[in-house]
């Protein structure tokens, strides 16, 4: 390639071994993520006998991590556009392995929920600082394709948990193991990420053209100036606090934003928390093997979501997977009396749909914000919709148990079809116009 004919911005540049290594980077902490989230759903029975957890006990436990998520992503996806992406990037990992091994030693419920909200913080972290910093690296013709991505590795993580919970778990403390076993990604994490670059984009909204040239020479081998970001030499919203996000240059975005999100996690999280406990309210046979099934149609629709970034504009993806959803939920609730067959159809096409859809997460909030804002707005949308989840996971026990599943199904697909009126109402098409 002679020098005339290189590219000259870095969303043209075609994907190379850089483009691979920072997503890589930023695949460990996806697999870490679902593994700390799906580890805790799959160990509730067992903790719920040898504690003798009550409903509200077991809710606030499995929410105690997207608690933690909240607060994390919002203070550090804030705090990551004041001191930048990369520190934030590397540090919060340290904060996941110390906890995640002191789960070891909880002696009763309320230490191990202080640990798991530690964890979720500095999990939360990398929902704000993860896809951003993803995002400003990633060219645009791949830029869907390599965020969609770790929606796969955080569904590999999940069902790598669940089933390890499932099939590992016994009598005696063999539960305090399975949960320090998240340290060991999260080391592995940290450890790959030392070193990692600072966003260049980031670094020219500071003023800090020097640098970011640097780095983009270095580690992508072009000359940029900054015209050649036009997000950033063109910005005129001030990053100084959150009222930005609700101005009246963002505030539809910001709030279909939320919304979206959060109507599309919250059943997500809550049934996949307590899926024993649905198939023993539905008096499901063979318990371990429908669980295992089901988790092999997360993985599939996880896989089948990456196809669904690269051939289908974001506005109408949303729309109609909030479509299926919804008319999933009602007919698990319809059948709920029914036999093991017609229960489990809409079942499993509501996991595979969900695993599908939740590719969306990681690539429509990076598009929605500009640079100046964009992981403040990450973490914002990221911390409600987990603010979601765990009103969402705390409550679902209790519903169960005072009105029964075929109503909880129903009351989580009107949640859904909210996500459906709000998408159709207020959703952009970012798909093709998205700069960096």
């Amino acid at each position: 390639m002679t020098a005339s004919s290189k590219p000259t911005a870095i969303d043209d540049v075609p994907f190379g071994r850089f483009h691979a290594r920072i997503t890589a980077m930023t695949f460990g902490a996806n697999f870490s993520d679902g593994y700390a989230l799906g580890i805790i759903g799959a160990l509730l029975p067992v903790l719920g006998t040898q504690w003798g957890l009550n409903g509200v006990e077991s809710g606030l436990l499995g929410a105690s991590a997207l608690i933690g998520l909240f607060f994390g992503s919002v203070i550090l996806g804030r705090v990551s556009d004041r001191i930048g992406r990369q520190k934030v990037y590397v540090l919060n990992f340290l904060l996941i392995a110390v906890a995640s091994v002191l789960q070891l030693w909880a002696p009763e419920i309320w230490t191990l929920f202080a640990l798991r909200v530690l964890i979720g913080f500095g999990l939360g972290a990398d929902y704000a600082v993860g896809p951003t910093l993803l995002s400003e690296f990633a060219p645009r013709r791949h830029r869907g394709m390599m965020l969609a991505s770790l929606t796969v590795m955080w569904t590999v993580g999940y069902v790598a948990a669940n089933v390890l919970g499932v099939y590992l778990v016994g009598d005696g403390d063999s539960w305090r193991w399975l949960l320090a076993s998240g340290a060991i990604p999260a080391l592995i994490v940290l450890i790959v990420r030392i070193g990692a670059p600072e966003s260049p984009a980031w670094l020219i909204s500071k003023g800090r053209i020097d640098e970011a040239k640097a780095i983009v020479r270095k580690y992508i081998g072009i000359e940029i100036t900054p015209e050649q970001f036009p997000a950033v030499a063109t910005e005129e919203v001030s990053a100084e606090d959150f009222k930005e996000l609700f101005g009246p240059r963002m505030r539809r975005k910001t709030w279909f934003g939320v919304i979206f999100y959060s109507a599309l996690v919250l059943p997500y999280f809550a049934i996949y928390t307590f899926v024993p406990t649905i198939f023993t309210s539905l008096e499901v046979e063979d318990e371990d093997l429908q669980y295992l099934i089901l988790n092999l149609f997360l993985l599939a629709g996880g896989i089948a979501g990456l196809w669904l970034v690269q051939k289908f504009r974001r506005r109408p993806a949303t729309f109609w997977s909030f479509v299926v959803l919804t008319v999933s939920l009602v007919l698990l609730g319809v059948f709920s009396g029914a036999n093991l067959i017609l229960l489990m159809i809409p079942f499993a096409i509501y996991t595979f749909v969900m695993s599908a859809a939740s590719n969306l997460t990681q690539v429509y909030p990076p598009e929605l914000f500009p640079t100046s804002l964009r992981a403040s707005g990450v973490g914002l949308l990221n911390g409600l919709s987990r603010i979601a989840s765990a009103v969402g996971t705390f409550v679902l026990p209790i519903m169960l148990e005072g009105w029964g599943i075929a109503v909880s199904m129903y009351v989580l697909a009107a949640v859904l079809a909210v996500g459906a009126v709000f998408t159709w109402l207020w959703a952009p098409e970012t798909a093709k116009d998205h700069i960096v």
